[in-house]
């Protein structure tokens, strides 16, 4: 018997993604567990498995299809030995029948009493609702010609009403105001808020040559949870500088044991540091609700990686109770099924701390924008060599530069400042990381 197979839900806040390839074409058998497609979600590109053995009767969504609902069927799949005219696209749901109109009773004759005046609906501005745009000119034109603008269609970007629009309607003789009745005097009402303007859409001027690139769901939503970050969370900022010598010398150390399956960056002495800092002030591994702050009882660490799609944070999960050999290796295995995007969610989703480090480019020092529903964001620089004062002398150490982004609803500046205070000698005498 056909069945339908259906677009699934990948992660638990998908509502709608792409069909980004199709692995088995109509016609193929398959069996559960098989993978027949690759779906992509905001996140990453996911493979979808069989639950069912059957054969691919039709392919009903086109692989490269953008806005994919969840739940919606992708393809019927026939049981064997089913013939290929059961693979009948499912009918669209026929429209409710609309309500037969009824008559209605006759009534006596009645006089009529003069109807109250209706006050003008205004038009509305497409999807933005009743709220009126309109151009500074054309409302001035308009105001002069006592014309009003809720009976006027703006023929402008987003439904703004432009002077052509006033002209036209004027020319029509649509919209004209009635004159208004002599009243009594009255005191002057306040003015009522003007509503803020539609920001006008980017493009570029009309010299400017450029390629498109279409923003894929991962980097639209990357763009949007930015965007709500910084505009929505109170960000604060404190920075410490470290001394990397006795790291350096140790990593070269470990790296040089004969044998070592492992290659240490200093990106994983920072993921293993961090994780013991907060063990140490588990306030700032927090999150903020309404209702409450959040700490959580695991330490499960979210590493910034770029990809070609855009900016991923994989997790190292209880990263305090692992080794930096382990790290290491979880973490470019994680880091490779990042820009391949082959995350899976729970891989990405749910930590409580981001790194981010932009040492390998040479960046000096940055501030990170928080990774919600997190507090906090690590800013790793590079290692340079800089002059430094010890013990009355001058002298030249490897310094690095991080600075830590808190949200300062969930975490205040001293358990910032205590955490970065955990965090400095951890670093600087690395040999803890190893007790």
């Amino acid at each position: 018997m056909a069945q339908n197979i259906l677009m699934p839900a990948l992660s638990p806040t998908m509502t709608e993604g792409k069909l980004a390839k199709w692995l088995k074409k109509e016609g193929d058998s398959v069996a559960a567990g098989d993978v027949i497609a690759e779906i992509e979600t905001d996140k990453a590109t996911m493979e979808f498995e069989a639950v069912d053995e059957g054969v691919i009767g039709k392919i009903l969504v086109a692989e490269g299809t953008e806005g994919v609902q969840v739940n919606a069927p992708i393809a019927i799949l026939l049981e064997e030995g089913d013939d290929a005219s059961a693979a009948v696209a499912p009918a669209a749901a026929a429209p409710a029948a609309a309500p037969v109109p009824v008559a209605p009773a006759p009534v006596a004759a009645a006089p009529v009493a003069a109807a109250a005046p209706v006050a003008a609906q205004p038009v509305p501005m497409g999807a933005y609702g009743t709220r009126l745009f309109a151009s500074p000119l054309a409302r001035r034109i308009a105001k002069n010609a006592g014309l009003d603008l809720t009976k006027v269609a703006g023929s402008g970007p987003r439904g703004r009403i432009v002077k052509h629009d006033v002209e036209a309607a004027l020319a029509a003789g649509v919209g004209k105001a009635a004159p208004a009745a002599p009243v009594a005097a009255a005191p002057a009402a306040a003015p009522a808020p003007v509503a803020a303007k539609p920001a006008p859409a980017l493009k570029p001027m009309p010299w400017q040559s450029y390629t498109e690139h279409a923003n894929t769901g991962m980097r639209k939503t990357i763009a949007r949870r930015l965007a709500e970050s910084k505009q929505t969370v109170p960000h604060f900022y404190l920075s410490v500088d470290i001394e990397l010598d006795g790291l350096l010398a140790l990593r070269k150390q470990l790296n040089d044991r004969p044998g070592a399956d492992y290659k240490l960056s200093v990106n994983d002495f920072v993921i293993k540091a961090c994780a013991l800092a907060l063990k140490k002030v588990p306030a700032a591994n927090a999150m903020w609700t309404d209702e409450a702050i959040l700490t959580f009882d695991e330490v499960d660490v979210s590493v910034a990686v770029a990809t070609e799609a855009g900016l991923i944070t994989p997790v190292i999960r209880n990263a305090d109770r692992k080794g930096l050999s382990t790290i290491s290796n979880e973490m470019k295995g994680l880091a490779k099924k990042a820009r391949d995007g082959k995350l899976k969610p729970e891989e990405f989703q749910g930590g409580g701390f981001t790194i981010s480090n932009l040492g390998m480019y040479g960046i000096k020092t940055f501030s990170a924008i928080i990774n919600p529903p997190q507090s906090c964001i690590l800013a790793v620089g590079a290692g340079e060599e800089r002059v430094v004062v010890r013990d009355g002398a001058v002298a030249i150490r490897q310094m690095m530069t991080v600075t830590l982004s808190v949200d300062h609803r969930s975490v205040d500046g001293a358990v910032g400042a205590e955490f970065l205070g955990a965090l400095k000698p951890l670093l600087e005498d690395p040999i803890q990381l190893m007790l």
